[in-house]
Formats: C-alpha cells, sequence, structure tokens
C-alpha cells in the first residue's frame, strides 16, 4: 500500500479543524474511499460535494464584526423632521469614536459630557437600534421628566425606526400585547423609557443596558429615594457586561453631576491639525479671536504658532482631528467633551457663535445658556456673596413719582406678615430689564380689612409716564405662606386683573411660574432658588437691573440677606439658599414675586409704547347706555 495522501480540507477550512487532521494514519473506509483517523474524506469525493462542503462552511462562519460607527452609518436613516440633511446617517468624525465606544464590550461606561448641535441624542437613539437588533439585551433609557420620555419615543425613537429599513420592524413584535407607548419588547429584550423624577418608574427594573441622557437636569432625589442617576445604575448590577452610557449638556459647576462622571473617566477631548503648523491643539473659545463689533471675521487662532484658520477651514481639520485621553490609566470608562466649536453644522460655524455669545453677554443668565449649550462647559459662579455696599453703583435717581422713560410695565411682588404687609413695584423694559422703582409698607393686621384696603389702593395706583400717558400695576403676587386665607380672600376676585397668590417652590430645576388650583383659587407656583439664583447673577454682573436711589440701606441689606451655600445630602453636593444671621429678607422675597409675575404679562411691547405716547393713556371703551324705554 502506498503512503497516504494528506487529508483533503478545503483550503478556507477553519485552522482548528484542519489541525485535527492527521497525514499518514489513513484507512480503507466500507464505502471504498480512503478516510484519515477524524473521518476527513481525502480521496474519491465528488468534487461537487467539496463545494457544496466549502459554501456550508463559509455560510457558517460568523460575519466580521462591525464598529458601531460603521454600522450606524449603513443602517439608521434619518427621517426629515429630525434632520436638515434626512437620510442615511453621516457620523461627523468626533462622533465615530463615540459610537465604537458605546459598541465596545471592553469599555463598561461611556460619558459625553456635550453641547448642544452635536448630535449626542440622536447618535444614542442609533445605538438604541443596535442593542435592540444586533445585542438583544433588557434595555433602560432615563430622561428629566415623563413629557420628555414621551417625547423621546414620539418624536425621535420612533420617526428613527420607521425610516430604517433595518429597524423598521424591530419594535413593532408583541404576541404577548405587552407593550405601551413608553415600553416596548422584542426577540431577547425589551425597550423601557422612563422619566427619571418618579421613583417608581426606577424600581423593579432590571437592564443590562442604560441610556441616561441630560442627567444635569435630574431633580436632586427620585421622591425621597436618593439621587435618580445612581438608582438607574444600580438596575444594572446583576449584568457582568453591563453598558452604562450617561449624556448630558453640564449647568453649575458645583453640583454638576455629568462634570463629576466625566472626571472618572479617561477624559478624551478632540483635537484638530492647524494647517500651518500641523501641531494638534483642543479648539477653546479663548482661541476664537474676532475684530471689534465684527463677529463675522471670527476665526480660530493656533495656540501653538498663532496662525489664522478661518471657518471655511472648519470641515477639513475636524475631518484630520484625533481623541486625545487627558487620563489615559482609566479603563473600562470612556469620556467625551464635545463642544459646538468642533461641530461642522452650518449654525455652529464660528462667525455665527461669536455673534450669538455678543448677544448673550450682556446679561449673565443668557451667558450661562451660552457657556452650557455652545461651549458644553459648566457655569461658574465667580466672586463671594452680594455685598449691599457694592449695590448703590446701580441706583439711579427714579421712583414711582418720575417712572423711567424705559418703562413699559410694572409688576409688584407682596409679603404679608403678622403686623404689615410690604410691597415692592419694578419696572420693566421692552428688553426684560428691571427698574425697582419702589418698596412700599402697609402697617396693619392682615385679620383688618382696612389693611386690605390700603394694599389695594397701592395696586390700583395710576402713574405718569414721562411719554405723556399713564400706567398703573400689570401683575402682582402676593405671598400665602403665613396667612393663606386671608391672601386667597383677597386674589379670589382680583385674578382677572392678574393679582394672584403665590407659593414659593424649592429647586433650582423648576420653572420660575406654574400654576395650579388650590380652593378655588388659581395659585402662583414661584420656582424661588432659581429666581433669587438669577436676581444674583443680574445684580453681580451688568446693568440689567438697576434700584432707585430712594431705596436706602435697610433694603439693600435685605435684599442681599441670604447666600448661596453648598451642603451635601447622602453624599451629593446641593445647593441651597441660606438667610445669613440677624437679617431681615422681606425685600427679597417681594423682589423675587415681582420678578415671576413679569411672566404673567402677554402684552403687545409696541401697543404699549404707543399707548404711553398719548396723553390720555390707552384708549377707553366707549361707554353703552343702556334706555329705559327698551325695557318697557
Amino acid at each position: 500500500m502506498t503512503a497516504p495522501d494528506p487529508c483533503f480540507l478545503p483550503a478556507d477550512a477553519p485552522q482548528a479543524l484542519a489541525a485535527t487532521c492527521t497525514p499518514g494514519r489513513a484507512e480503507q473506509s466500507t464505502s471504498g474511499g480512503l478516510e484519515d483517523c477524524q473521518g476527513h474524506r481525502r480521496v474519491g469525493l465528488d468534487p461537487r460535494f467539496l463545494e457544496l462542503r466549502r459554501e456550508t462552511l463559509a455560510a457558517l462562519r460568523p460575519p466580521p464584526k462591525l464598529a458601531l460607527s460603521a454600522w450606524l452609518e449603513a443602517n439608521v436613516f434619518l427621517p426629515s423632521a429630525l434632520a436638515a440633511q434626512p437620510g442615511r446617517m453621516r457620523l461627523w468624525p468626533p462622533q465615530r469614536e463615540i459610537a465604537d465606544a458605546i459598541g465596545d464590550d471592553a469599555l463598561e461606561r461611556v460619558t459625553i459630557l456635550k453641547s448642544a448641535r452635536v448630535g449626542a441624542t440622536q447618535l444614542m437613539v442609533g445605538a438604541l437600534g443596535h442593542f435592540v437588533l444586533n445585542d438583544p439585551a433588557p434595555v433602560l433609557a432615563t430622561v428629566p421628566a415623563e413629557a420628555d420620555a414621551r417625547h423621546l419615543v414620539t418624536s425621535i425613537v420612533e420617526p428613527t425606526f420607521a425610516e430604517s429599513p433595518g429597524l423598521r420592524a424591530a419594535l413593532t413584535e408583541d404576541s404577548g400585547k405587552r407593550d405601551t407607548m413608553l415600553t416596548r419588547h422584542f426577540t431577547g429584550g425589551s425597550l423601557t423609557v422612563v422619566g427619571a423624577r418618579a421613583p417608581r418608574n426606577l424600581r423593579a427594573r432590571t437592564a443590562r443596558v442604560l441610556f441616561a441622557d441630560e442627567i444635569d437636569a435630574y431633580e436632586l432625589s427620585a421622591g425621597t429615594e436618593g439621587d435618580p442617576v445612581e438608582l438607574a445604575i444600580r438596575r444594572t448590577f446583576t449584568f457582568g457586561n453591563r453598558k452604562i452610557v450617561l449624556a448630558s449638556t453640564p449647568l453649575d459647576e458645583e453640583t454638576s453631576r455629568i462634570v463629576r462622571a466625566y472626571g472618572q473617566s479617561d477624559q478624551r477631548v478632540y483635537e484638530v491639525p492647524c494647517p500651518d503648523c500641523g501641531a494638534f491643539a483642543e479648539v477653546l473659545w479663548k482661541d476664537i479671536r474676532w475684530e471689534a463689533d465684527q463677529p463675522e471675521t471670527a476665526h480660530w487662532c493656533c495656540p501653538n504658532c498663532g496662525a489664522r484658520v478661518e471657518d471655511r477651514q472648519k470641515a477639513q481639520i475636524v475631518e484630520r482631528g484625533r481623541w486625545r485621553a487627558a487620563a489615559p490609566g482609566v479603563e473600562g470608562h470612556a469620556g467625551f467633551k464635545l463642544t459646538a466649536l468642533t461641530s461642522t453644522l452650518p449654525n455652529a460655524a464660528w462667525p455665527r457663535l461669536a455673534a450669538e455669545f455678543l448677544a448673550a453677554k450682556r446679561s449673565p443668565l443668557t451667558l450661562k445658556v451660552f457657556v452650557n449649550t455652545v461651549l458644553g462647559e459648566p457655569w461658574r459662579d465667580e466672586g463671594d456673596d452680594l455685598d449691599a455696599a457694592d449695590l448703590t453703583r446701580l441706583q439711579r435717581p427714579f421712583s414711582l413719582e418720575a417712572i423711567p422713560d424705559d418703562v413699559l410695565a410694572i409688576t409688584c411682588g407682596a409679603d404679608v406678615q403678622a403686623d404689615r404687609a410690604e410691597i415692592t413695584f419694578v419696572g420693566w423694559t421692552r428688553d426684560g430689564d428691571a427698574r425697582v422703582v419702589a418698596h412700599e409698607t402697609v402697617w396693619g393686621s392682615p385679620t383688618d380689612a382696612e389693611t386690605w384696603q390700603e394694599l389695594e389702593d397701592q395696586l390700583r395706583r395710576r402713574f405718569n409716564h414721562p411719554r405723556g400717558g399713564t400706567m398703573g400695576v400689570d401683575a402682582a403676587i402676593l405671598d400665602s405662606g403665613n396667612w393663606t386665607d386671608q391672601v386667597y380672600a383677597f386674589t379670589r376676585p382680583r385674578a382677572a386683573r392678574r393679582i394672584l397668590a403665590g407659593k414659593g417652590v424649592p429647586g433650582f430645576g423648576r420653572q420660575s411660574l406654574a400654576f395650579s388650583q388650590s380652593r378655588g383659587t388659581r395659585l402662583a407656583l414661584v420656582g424661588v432658588d432659581g429666581v433669587k439664583l438669577a436676581l444674583s447673577q443680574r445684580l453681580k454682573h451688568g446693568e440689567t437691573v438697576l434700584l432707585s436711589d430712594a431705596l436706602g440701606g435697610d433694603y439693600l441689606d435685605q435684599i442681599t440677606a441670604e447666600k448661596l451655600v453648598v451642603k451635601y445630602s447622602r453624599g451629593r453636593p446641593t445647593r441651597q439658599w441660606q438667610v445669613i444671621s440677624g437679617r431681615r429678607n422681606e425685600a427679597l422675597d417681594c423682589l423675587v414675586y415681582a420678578t415671576a409675575a413679569r411672566g404673567l404679562l402677554a402684552m403687545n411691547m409696541e401697543r404699549r409704547e404707543e399707548e404711553l405716547a398719548t396723553a390720555a393713556g390707552a384708549p377707553k371703551a366707549p361707554a353703552v347706555v343702556r334706555s329705559s324705554w327698551l325695557g318697557r
């Protein structure tokens, strides 16, 4: 018998299979062909069978694993309702590595510290499609409130899945009829989208994949159960291969969740090459320059060589950019800082951002929005607490008898005490600037009718305007915290005049003004913490709030009677307003309510200007006299 031939295996057979064949140990099979010791046919086989076997092995070989960025661009389509350029998703260079990190099994956490206009939410929705279709698992997505959850599902997730052929049917199969608007089941997993405000949303759920969006906007605590982000992360503890994705625009530096999470990551920043020197650098706002009052000339100045890089070159340098980890020793946690400065969208062009900055810097309120949403940086509150002596720079010679020319509306805020009611008059300009024109005290007990009659007289006063007309109080909010029944009785019949009872509600995430019904009375819910913060910032910076020079030192002491402190609750930093020992703060409360009352106005300022320009003021409705003859 001649020496046997080597084992006949296809050239593309798996290496492990080929290794099992031992040439030289062949024996005669019962079918007449030669087989080796593992039973692999070597000779006497039909070529067609060999071809069939080759094709079968090729079909069984798993496809190469795609990077998530490549999968998104191949399979996710954006609807016209969400994208300026609808159709197949096209990631811009900084987004690709973020997507790949979300799809990387070696990374447990991905943190995205982002600005607006960078497509981060749409990127995460595309990643949801990947986990639904390619890596089925229980997926939990959290957003600040229930309304945000409904918006995410109905306005972003559903349209994106419906537009993408590969995802179109992914969330529509529910044989058990368990689906709701915010909970969808699919083969191998489920998708649940919840608001982080209610603790019940975060109970009795398990998830291998967690997407938590806009975490800086979450409440401090989900009810009484603690930090909602930590509660959501606990839902993933049972999975050894969990994936946690946190993303948010930052708010305040001292309490920002996303800033803390980014600080625990490898802290990647996106760097671009200078066209002149070739050195890589992060595009920072301090390096965006323009000619005085000419934002259209805005450009990037290379911090290495000083070269001028025009906006038309941005797409080119961003395409050649790279991510650099500032803390490369951190493993398993990738962090990305993504800002509009490297966005290639038309509305993120450097000249446009420069124009937005010039418009925003006038007030700390609008400047904070610019810093958070454009630069992707947390707001740093500069300086110490307000000093009453510093506020004298904001005093001007105006009063109720000498209304400033730019005032077009007046609101009031009142605080009711056991022996008096204090009331502040604030004038408002067309641009929303405040002029605190007076602070009055009505002495008397809230149980006396005379006290309320005098307060009514204050609210019905008319004031001469320098343009020739007259004006009165357009809206008022009275604090109902101490004398609820009396305040309700006073404001209930005056609601049509926009005179409402008010109640302060804590929390920096609260709206400055919301409404509810209480005992048949329309109640104004005032987000006092946020309004105080806004007033404090406006008084510190600029001249968008001016004070009458008739307001004495005691008034200035009262509106600076509280300071913002950071305390720790269950290990988490929280900001609180704290009254300075020995100081009164009734004037501050009145100013807060008068500021919130600005939200009650919906007047046409141009028409108000026309009315004030006439000596008669607003035209009166013609009197209609009913003839007694008609009643005969």
